[in-house]
């Protein structure tokens, strides 16, 4: 029973630290205190969005990830991989089964889909090498250890969020957006029409057939299927130039080669390298990355608490799939990599990394990525509030659980 709670306590610090940088942050965005009003979270969504999340994983990966560590650690990429596609599949029978309107529906399956994979793991995995009774072993090793995972779940999922989960928040929004335009432009043509054609036209129009009508039909019908493929060949276009060009994908690219190459990282990560203020001014800007994002999280967590027009079974649906559904699914994918020989079963510390993955809450990029196409502001923030005021007792049961699986 000591064990247990001991295990219980070590799980429960890091988790207690989101929620109360969360706090911060939903305290700052109050009308009293007036800090961080709607104008001034979206400016700053979009400093982190630019700046502080690309230095984030370009710092981490650049110092933590070498060739010899992605070796022992290449499982994580199939591992992230399943976590979107399950959960968006879980996401997309939800939806259908809450009859969730259009401009909701995108963000339900990429609610399911993509999880806080990069500051959860940044605070949680050194955190808990810190607390006393830690099962992974010395301090110093298990902390390198945990930033080097953390730092590949923040890339990883990075990567997959901007190439899957933002585009389908993107179409989703783009979707709806249309809608309204093309309602608009409805409104405004039968408000223009005077009088109704008489019939003398309409019978004219079925009863006499002209050739340069008929001609231009044709034409019209044989231009059709060109057009289709010109959309769909821009759309293919622009969903990979949208995900090549997110400023956070860039960095994971840019992070992996100089933490591959070792000479580009000896000349630029290491304490004593020539260009060693480079390095450290990445880290410095992007340790900005969680704490900013973390506050970001809280204020609109404000909105959260107003409330919305989202169904209640909406919630317990995403919350039921992030709290419940995937860590179930997570232990079994997980257990069967280790039989498969696909993880190393002696290393305890990797293992835990990849069951927390399917634990964690949705990611709090969403709010961001809302924020930017201006649809679902309100139903985000809702999502995000309880799945975090949720988080922080799912998690720590979770990773007791976890704990005591592998001990």
């Amino acid at each position: 029973m000591g064990s247990l709670i001991d295990l219980f306590l070590v799980a429960s610090m890091p988790i207690l630290k989101v929620l109360l940088i969360t706090a911060l942050g939903l305290f700052l965005a109050l009308n009293r205190i007036d800090i961080l009003g709607e104008t001034a979270t979206h400016n700053l969504n979009k400093v982190v969005f630019y700046v502080f999340s690309p230095a984030l994983v370009v710092s981490n990966l650049a110092k933590s990830v070498t060739i010899k560590s992605f070796l022992t650690q290449w499982f994580m990429i199939p591992n992230v991989l399943l976590t979107f596609l399950i959960g968006s599949a879980m996401g997309w029978v939800l939806a259908k089964l809450t009859k969730a309107p259009k401009h909701v529906k995108g963000l339900i399956v990429a609610s399911c889909s993509a999880g806080n994979l990069g500051n959860l793991p940044l605070i949680i995995l050194p955190a808990m090498c810190k607390e006393k009774g830690s099962p992974f072993g010395a301090p110093d090793v298990c902390e390198r250890n945990g930033l080097a995972y953390a730092s590949l779940s923040l890339a990883l999922g990075t990567v997959y969020f901007w190439l899957y989960a933002y585009n389908i928040v993107r179409i989703s929004s783009k979707e709806v957006l249309r809608d309204v335009c093309m309602n608009s432009k409805t409104l405004g043509n039968a408000s223009s029409v005077a009088e109704p054609p008489s019939p003398l036209h309409s019978s004219d129009h079925h009863s006499i057939e002209a050739p340069g009508v008929s001609n231009s039909s044709s034409e019209s019908q044989i231009k059709k299927p060109a057009r289709l493929k010109q959309g769909l060949r821009k759309i293919s276009k622009e969903l990979n130039l949208k995900a090549v060009l997110a400023p956070s994908t860039i960095g994971a690219i840019v992070g992996f080669i100089v933490g591959m190459i070792t000479p580009l990282r000896k000349l630029v990560m290491d304490k004593n390298a020539p260009l060693h203020v480079v390095g450290d001014t990445s880290f410095m800007i992007g340790d900005a990355s969680i704490p900013c994002s973390t506050i970001i999280l809280g204020a609109n967590l404000l909105r959260g608490i107003k409330g919305s027009g989202i169904k209640a079974t909406t919630i317990i649906g995403v919350v039921a799939v992030r709290s419940i559904l995937l860590p179930l699914l997570g232990i079994l994918i997980v257990k069967a990599a280790i039989i498969a020989g696909f993880v190393q079963s002696h290393d305890t510390f990797f293992q835990f990394v990849l069951l927390l993955q399917f634990a964690l809450p949705p990611a709090m990029t969403l709010g961001t990525v809302t924020e930017l196409f201006g649809v679902g502001q309100k139903e985000c923030s809702v999502i995000l509030l309880w799945t975090n005021v949720l988080s922080p007792i799912s998690l720590t049961l979770w990773s007791t659980f976890f704990l005591w699986l592998l001990s």
